[in-house]
């Protein structure tokens, strides 16, 4: 790696060289961190024995508090060594759809949108909004976000799914609890060593108004586009840029990208002879229920996880579900027996 970076002739092509240098950072920084690690666990064995040879009880309990920090990250690290799939380290794609009950499920479609947001910026990750359609009175009926960083695919795979939420509804003036469903869908960018053919006639192109935000252009020109492929009714769309040719460039790179997911996920349902992930939004096809009315709880559906703090969740705290979802992928994907939610 270190020869390949330091070949004069790298930068003759920009785009390999910053991929080339990118991995070299990512091993570099692995290194570093694993070293680092070592040191850390060996001052803290040695400052046990000086505390039992001294009989300090306080530095004891100092070097044992530091070994299991250090071993809530050695378990992080062993998560990560799972992300080996092939696209894995990519950029990805995340599209959030509302399900059947109108303004119901459409503010919670928002809220999902919010909470992957929050995730990534907690993971150090930059965000960009693809597309997003408005709700007729509030939230959104569905929404793309781009989001860019190492193993952003890998960690935000095992989100695709229906997301179940149990609630006082804010906009029943009875104030009743209402059910409401939205579902994930996440697929990885992919880039120019990765080739899918597309044959265009295949391909309706659509054009439309951009929704939200944006200024007095995007509610006056049709720059927004859409692209359905017939044969698989894949649709991706994008109006994140005010330029028409450049809405239709980004939406071919994301067909190419859900094609690609369609076709990882083919090879994997081979190997592990399990149901795809993408059903209809509606009972009994959640993979994860959040339950804040009449008691509060998140409880992932395929592998029992569960938090009493949904707040905290829907504010972006989901390393804990997506590590176990990934344990149980990397397991074979066999379902725990796990009890749903009233």
């Amino acid at each position: 790696m270190n020869n390949k970076s330091e070949d004069p002739n790298l930068w003759n092509d920009a785009a390999e060289a910053q991929k080339l240098m990118r991995e070299r950072q990512h091993l570099d920084d692995g290194i570093t961190s694993v070293r680092a690690f070592e040191q850390q666990m060996q001052d803290a064995i040695d400052l046990i024995e000086l505390g039992e040879e001294e009989g300090d009880a306080g530095i004891i309990k100092e070097a044992e508090d530091a070994l299991r920090v250090l071993r809530t990250e050695a378990a992080r690290r062993q998560v990560e060594a799972m992300l080996s799939g092939e696209a894995d380290s990519n950029d990805t794609y995340l599209e959030v759809h509302s399900g059947a009950g109108g303004t119901e499920s459409q503010d919670w479609a928002n809220i999902l949108l919010r909470m992957y947001t929050r995730w990534a910026e907690r993971q150090g990750y930059k965000v960009e909004l693809m597309e997003v359609h408005d709700g007729e009175e509030a939230g959104i009926k569905s929404a793309t976000l781009l989001v860019k960083g190492h193993n952003a695919y890998g960690w935000l795979k095992t989100e695709s799914g229906v997301h179940r939420l149990v609630r006082i509804s804010p906009f029943d003036s009875n104030a009743r609890r209402h059910t409401s469903f939205s579902s994930i869908w996440v697929y990885p960018v992919i880039d120019d060593s990765i080739q899918i053919d597309i044959n265009e006639s295949d391909c309706r192109i659509d054009t439309y108004r951009s929704s939200g935000a944006g200024g007095q252009h995007v509610n006056t020109t049709d720059s927004a586009v859409r692209i359905t492929h017939m044969p698989s009714g894949i649709v991706v769309q994008c109006q994140q840029e005010r330029s028409q040719h450049k809405n239709k460039a980004k939406a071919w790179d994301m067909l190419r990208a859900r094609l690609y997911e369609a076709e990882l996920k083919k090879r994997e349902e081979a190997a592990n002879a399990e149901a795809a992930s993408k059903s209809e939004i509606g009972w009994g096809h959640q993979i994860r229920s959040y339950v804040l009315q009449p008691y509060q709880l998140v409880k992932d559906m395929r592998t029992g996880v569960a938090s009493t703090a949904p707040d905290d969740v829907l504010d972006g705290d989901l390393n804990d579900f997506m590590e176990a979802a990934l344990a149980h992928r990397v397991n074979g994907g066999a379902d725990a027996v796990v009890e749903d939610l009233n």
